[in-house]
């Protein structure tokens, strides 16, 4: 008998500890979210365009494992290319002001910068040309507040409002970009004497798709279709994507969804 209580002693050592650590491992599945990930929380919320009177639109991003403080823009084009609104877009590239623009004091503040190679081909087909000669908004003339917010740190959804109502076929747009994100091809020498690329190393990538009101489909999944300018120095779009790296893992998904 003691013999058999030693062994059960032994066995319980053993096996207690193990269920222990079973429990620990399957407790965190349990709380898994719909992307897989655990103990992630759903992405927040936010609107613009509140006013719009036209079509009601949810578009949700989720970011990429080189997800970094990424600016971006969203906005809707008519099926020639003819720009319509612009949906979203970032509040210092709205503003032409950055929260870490000064540091003439010796400490970073709010100052003024102009970023055209941030998100160019937004710029270029918004087509207003500002008093430097750049396709970007600037503190004198913002973009609306109705259009613009601060830029989201991870994931997240926009409630958004189209300003008219849309009987046709539409395109929403999405341009990212990433500042310093270099890779073997997008070199910080590539380009000497250029500021604006070496502010932002690989181009701004653009995404959209093809929104079709008559059918009956509410969800569409974005696609790359090219990059900008890598300077911003125009607003053409380049297809070539086996150059990005990185920048093709800012975003992991992005879903455009009509709210009828």
């Amino acid at each position: 008998m003691r013999t058999g209580a030693k062994n059960i002693a032994q066995l319980h050592k053993r096996v207690i500890p193990a269920i222990i650590i079973a429990i620990v491992f399957l407790i965190p599945s349990c709380f898994m979210f719909p992307s897989g990930e655990v103990g992630e929380e759903p992405p927040p919320y936010f609107e613009t365009n509140v006013e719009g009177e036209g079509i009601s639109l949810e578009i949700e991003f989720r970011k990429g494992k080189s997800h970094y403080f990424p600016l971006m823009a969203v906005w809707i084009e008519d099926t020639l290319g003819n720009y319509i609104q612009t949906l979203y877009v970032a509040g210092s590239i709205a503003t032409g002001v950055f929260g870490h623009g000064d540091a003439s004091t010796g400490k970073w503040m709010p100052g003024e910068i102009r970023r055209p190679a941030a998100l160019p081909f937004w710029g270029h087909q918004r087509g207003v040309q500002a008093e430097d000669g750049l396709y970007l908004p600037s503190p004198s003339s913002p973009v609306p507040d109705a259009y613009t917010g601060a830029t989201p740190t991870g994931s997240f959804v926009i409630n958004t409002k189209t300003d008219n109502p849309l009987g046709k076929p539409f395109y929403v747009f999405f341009e990212i970009n990433q500042s310093w994100d270099w890779n073997a091809y997008w070199t910080n020498d590539k380009f000497p004497g250029d500021m604006q690329y070496r502010s932002s190393a690989q181009p701004a990538l653009v995404y959209n798709t093809l929104v079709d009101l008559s059918g009956s489909k509410d969800e569409y999944i974005m696609e790359p279709v090219g990059r900008s300018h890598h300077s911003g120095a125009t607003g053409e779009l380049f297809d070539d994507l086996h150059t990005l790296t990185t920048a093709l893992n800012i975003a992991e998904t992005i879903i455009v969804r009509v709210k009828r």
